[in-house]
């Protein structure tokens, strides 16, 4: 019996990973298949053009990380866009496509560490999954018919995109078997001649002239320059146990500054998904959301150490700022809106644990689709500023501020979770709700993520600030908040702004929990 589990928003990168396991992989090269897979049959949401982050847990060790994501191009400058007319960056189109793409070179410095660790599969046996449902084709889930349902005419005019993803110039319906045959052979390209080929080579080649015709102001050498690098992993301890997040350019701090302000806040003592629980997660999210917006930008651009603002001293401040009985106020804010990303966990027999997360930024990024590749190009660039007091203010060789988080907790009984989501500003918010229903309130773990959740701000396909509560929820709950000065909105059971969550748990015996979020596509229908 395999004592592993896989979690990802799409049953069959489930099933690419947990084959990895069932031929003896290890972890990590079940996380390279899962990746891989997800990356062709949930393409809405990430891809080989967009960026990833990794935390890794060997066991008797401590949390390591992979950064996979890519700087402004050389010749991306506040200058063009000014010059440009621009008043900010834009979200879709060739100039929107000004970061290099990471998340291949992530799956690379994966492979390595695996191989390090005695991991032996081929790259072509982690990719077969992925480069099998490129070329044969997947059923259109209902996540992305419904999206491309929603972005047609923003999407339809972007070079390469209706080619790529409409069928007769019409969104694919659910369940329609959909092809990307340039995918496929990209794909096939990468398992013979290695991961590092998207950067260097004949492959990167035509990237890179691809990008160029299409007006993006990427280079050869901006692919050729691109790295992998370690992030800083922040630890908190919490009364459950060691908390980990990473560090600059991720919101890391964020989410673990939400549970340790609600945690001085007096959290544990309340009933949970009582209006408590969510009043006092929210007013810490309205705190931590305040250092997202002052600090948080490429860590080579900052003296600041995040770490340093997870003391004691400085979270039990921040909890006395919260009001039991009064919302705080409330603005429009300044977050980084909409988001579209897949978290994915895996852990195998040996307690080897990833927490891994990928991401285009908007659905379908830029829009963009290489034409010798079938690569669609993120646009994370997008979260940059033409403001030269910002700290997302854009320069060449910068990386950008990105709302991506994987979380990890080792809990004092021994129990391991790797545990995340999509939805820009509702990742932190998310992960604090399911962590304290688990770890604090010990409801199950299946139940802690498909419960009713709410929201503050914008995310995932929402444009308004104010707290958006899912159906479900007690009435009387929300009744309660909105005393309290809370402006509420509801929101349909699993609307898709209330993203798509998962968690790996194992178990001191061994035993593996792997939950996916019933929003998700990860049960097929």
């Amino acid at each position: 019996m395999i004592t592993g589990g896989i979690s990802a928003p799409h049953h069959l990168a489930i099933r690419a990973g947990e084959r990895i396991l069932r031929l003896g992989g290890n972890a990590i090269e079940a996380m390279i298949a899962t990746a891989a897979t997800c990356a062709v049959v949930y393409p809405h949401m990430n891809g080989l053009g967009g960026d990833g982050f990794w935390l890794i847990l060997e066991p008797g060790s401590t949390p390591q990380s992979i950064g996979a994501c890519g700087t402004a191009g050389l010749h991306v400058t506040p200058d063009h866009y000014l010059q440009s007319g621009l008043s900010s960056l834009p979200t879709r189109g060739p100039l929107a496509a000004n970061t290099v793409a990471g998340a291949v070179s992530g799956w690379d410095a994966l492979l390595t560490l695996s191989r390090r660790l005695g991991g032996q599969l081929s790259l072509d046996t982690l990719l077969d999954d992925a480069i099998a449902h490129a070329e044969q084709g997947y059923a259109v889930s209902t996540g992305q018919s419904q999206l491309d349902q929603d972005k047609l005419l923003e999407l339809r005019p972007y070079a390469g995109f209706a080619e790529a993803f409409l069928v007769n110039g019409n969104p694919p319906q659910s369940s329609t078997l959909f092809r990307q045959p340039r995918l496929s052979i990209t794909l096939q390209r990468l398992a013979r001649d290695g991961l590092d080929s998207f950067y260097c080579g004949a492959l990167a080649h035509d990237i890179a002239h691809d990008l160029q015709r299409m007006g993006s102001l990427l280079t050869a050498q901006d692919l050729e320059q691109h790295r992998t690098f370690p992030i800083r992993v922040l630890g908190m301890a919490h009364d459950s146990g060691q908390l980990s997040n990473l560090s600059f350019p991720t919101q890391g701090l964020v989410s673990l500054a939400i549970l340790g302000i609600a945690e001085r806040a007096g959290l544990a003592d309340v009933e949970p998904n009582s209006a408590d629980h969510i009043h006092l997660l929210v007013e810490a999210s309205k705190l931590a959301f305040v250092w997202r917006d002052r600090f948080i930008t490429d860590p080579r651009h900052t003296t600041l150490d995040p770490q340093s603002l997870l003391t004691e001293k400085i979270l039990q401040r921040l909890a006395q700022r919260i009001d039991r009985a009064h919302a705080s106020p409330w603005g429009k804010g300044s977050g980084p809106g909409p988001a579209d990303t897949v978290w994915l966990g895996a852990t195998d027999p040996s307690g080897l644990t990833v927490s891994g997360i990928q991401s285009l930024y908007h659905e379908y990024g830029s829009g963009l689709v290489l034409p010798r590749t079938g690569l669609l190009w993120q646009n994370r660039g997008a979260a940059f500023s033409l403001n030269p007091e910002s700290p997302r203010y854009l320069e060449p060789g910068k990386l950008p501020f990105h709302t991506l988080n994987p979380a990890l907790a080792q809990l004092k009984d021994g129990r391991i979770m790797a545990y995340g989501t999509m939805g820009g500003e509702g990742q932190p918010q998310t992960q604090a709700a399911i962590f304290s229903r688990y770890a604090l309130f010990d409801i199950p773990l299946a139940e802690a993520i498909a419960m009713p959740r709410w929201l503050l701000g914008r995310t995932w396909g929402q444009s308004s600030n104010n707290l958006k509560l899912e159906h479900g929820i007690d009435l009387r709950v929300a009744h309660i908040l909105a005393a309290r000065g809370h402006i509420l909105e509801w929101l349909p059971s699993r609307d898709l702004a209330f993203g798509h969550a998962g968690a790996v748990l194992r178990h001191p015996t061994g035993a593996v929990e792997a939950v996916s979020d019933p929003r998700s596509d990860a049960y097929p229908a």
